[in-house]
């Protein structure tokens, strides 16, 4: 079950990070966004983030532009039907997801391999909107996607081994470390990862020591490279309180309830670097 073309659905920060990495890896890329405006500038992310490999004397002219005609944009569905593996980077929304994929798996040769890069739903409910549930399955990029070396691999219970090993083979073929685990939201690496930074608020908000002291005591007493409340400006407190709504409602466990002052702070609109203002203010 080789991989000879691979489909990325969505084209935003993360889409267009793992259209990246599968062209520098040598495989053609079909990438679909909603609209020619969103599809151009998307493939613009791309082409932004390797003029600065090559300003920097990480990749020569030849090699990006070689990179560059590896991907075809398309605004239409189906020109992924020929593809081996298509992944889906949209937004974090069930229903969205779900619906893309029912519409894909009419489209796609039957043969072709399922994956969504969710980092919270439950993967086993999205291969249910599909024929194949054997040939579905879940790869966890990290953000930044050309620079994180991660990729959570997972399976759920229907998923086959040959599924399994092929996009397992996949991950490391476009330069990053896999690791394995199994369906359950967050898993691993937002299982651990959500709790810290929830904690890390609600510490905040209790007064028990300012943000900036809260960054500082976790990056020089534990090694971070990045404090917690830093780290939700970068992730984005939107998704932040959209993940641990997710988790909670999936384990009903208090530590994964996002505490009040994320919410209002969400709905202040104060949602980290993307909007200039989160727990630390950005410019402008």
């Amino acid at each position: 079950m080789g991989i000879q073309k691979v489909g990325v659905v969505g084209c935003g920060q993360m889409g267009a990070g793992i259209v990246e990495i599968t062209a520098k890896a040598g495989y053609p890329v079909v990438v679909r966004e909603i609209s020619e405006e969103l599809v151009e500038k998307g493939v613009g992310r791309v082409r932004k983030s390797l003029d600065r490999a090559v300003s920097r004397g990480k990749l020569s002219e030849e090699d990006r532009d070689a990179v560059m005609g590896r991907i075809t944009p398309t605004t239409s569905l189906a020109d992924l039907a020929d593809c081996d593996l298509v992944i889906e980077a949209v937004i974090e929304d069930k229903e969205l997801k779900m619906q893309l994929f029912s519409e894909l798996d009419g489209i796609c040769k039957p043969e072709a391999i399922f994956c969504t890069n969710t980092s919270s739903l439950v993967v086993t409910e999205l291969a249910m909107a599909t024929r194949r549930q054997e040939r579905f399955a879940c790869l966890h990029f990290f953000n930044p996607v050309p620079v994180m070396k991660l990729v959570e691999v997972v399976r759920t219970i229907l998923t086959s081994d040959e599924t399994f090993e092929t996009i397992f083979e996949f991950a490391k073929a476009v330069g990053k470390t896999p690791v394995a685990a199994v369906d359950s939201s967050g898993f691993i690496v937002n299982r651990l990862l959500i709790p810290y930074l929830l904690d890390a608020i609600a510490c905040y908000e209790q007064g028990l020591a300012t943000r900036e002291d809260i960054d500082t005591g976790m990056k020089l007493g534990c090694g971070h490279p990045m404090g917690p409340l830093e780290l939700c400006d970068f992730i984005g407190l939107d998704t932040m309180y959209h993940v641990a709504e997710i988790m909670f409602d999936e384990f009903r466990e208090p530590r994964f309830a996002p505490p009040g002052l994320l919410k209002r702070m969400v709905l202040a609109g104060r949602l980290g670097r993307k909007t200039g203002r989160g727990f630390y203010e950005y410019g402008g």
